[in-house]
């Protein structure tokens, strides 16, 4: 498996091994079964028709970008953080903007939640016991209780999605933790956005975030892998392990923000000067997978 423990561990000297690799776990919870698509490697699969199209509108000369890292950014945490909860965890009730496309709840948010900084306010919750996954977007608790836009609730251990059309704590009606780059575990795919995107989704995504129907965009839940040709080897150990797992399982889209930005989860052993290198890798390296054969 890719692992961070250490910068020696990064050698990757095995990196196009096919072995048979462990399912991503947080807490003794499985980050979805090895048969999601999350999970599910993407680099014999073959390249989109429509490839160089999706990705000169995402932005052929924009450099990938690490929206995660260590220290804090105007005093919040880089990234997006999660909370791992008892199965005893008290529950509380949320009022949701978007109620009709919400999971009713109760949601088992802790006293001192840890949030996501900027105007999004994410919370993610992992509920050990029960292996449930709780994701809310635009959080805020007043004096009449919880709020949000959106909440959305998946069983760890199942591949089911959410209903057609709905959205979740992400445009895309998809889970955040699975595509986050996580300090010691890059086994997955990974997150990212794209500046614009079409009035459309593409499995495993649920939900699109655009009135646009030009076909050049691209739609929600479009997968991307950084092409095999590319050589990785004069990158940092971080950014290379990053790199490497774009090889392997690319990653999807899942929101509209700025091009190529990686989510990840924030934690003091990433190193910022690392993964900047990730800058060194612009569209033109990458390619849009064709995943129409890709299900559980």
């Amino acid at each position: 498996m890719i692992r961070l423990l250490a910068a020696a561990v990064l050698a990757l000297a095995s990196a196009g091994a096919a072995s048979p690799i462990a399912t991503p776990e947080i807490a003794g919870c499985p980050i979805f079964p090895a048969t999601n698509p999350w999970n599910q490697r993407v680099d014999k699969l073959p390249v989109a028709k429509n490839s160089a199209t999706l990705i000169r509108a995402i932005g052929l000369d924009r450099p990938l970008h690490a929206d995660f890292g260590s220290g804090l950014y105007d005093g919040e945490p880089i990234g997006i953080p999660y909370n791992v909860v008892p199965a005893a965890q008290p529950t509380v009730h949320v009022t949701f903007e978007y109620a009709d496309e919400s999971d009713k709840g109760p949601y088992p948010i802790p006293a001192h939640p840890r949030i996501e900084g900027g105007s999004d306010h994410h919370i993610l919750i992992v509920q050990q016991g029960t292996c449930r996954l709780f994701e809310l977007g635009g959080a805020q608790h007043t004096a009449a209780g919880w709020q949000a836009w959106a909440g959305a609730s998946w069983s760890l251990r199942s591949n089911a999605v959410r209903p057609a059309t709905w959205t979740s704590a992400d445009a895309a009606g998809l889970p955040i933790l699975p595509g986050l780059a996580r300090y010691g575990d890059l086994d997955h795919a990974l997150r990212f956005t794209a500046e614009r995107t079409r009035r459309a989704f593409i499995y495993p995504a649920r939900h699109y975030a655009s009135d646009s129907t030009d076909p050049s965009l691209p739609p929600m839940g479009l997968r991307v892998r950084l092409k095999a040709s590319f050589d990785v080897s004069g990158f940092p150990p971080q950014a290379r392990a990053v790199l490497e797992a774009l090889k392997r399982y690319g990653m999807i889209l899942a929101d509209n923000g700025s091009p190529w930005f990686i989510t990840g989860a924030p934690d003091p052993r990433w190193s910022n000067d690392e993964l900047h290198a990730l800058g060194r890798v612009t569209g033109r390296d990458l390619e849009v997978v064709d995943t129409s054969g890709l299900r559980p």
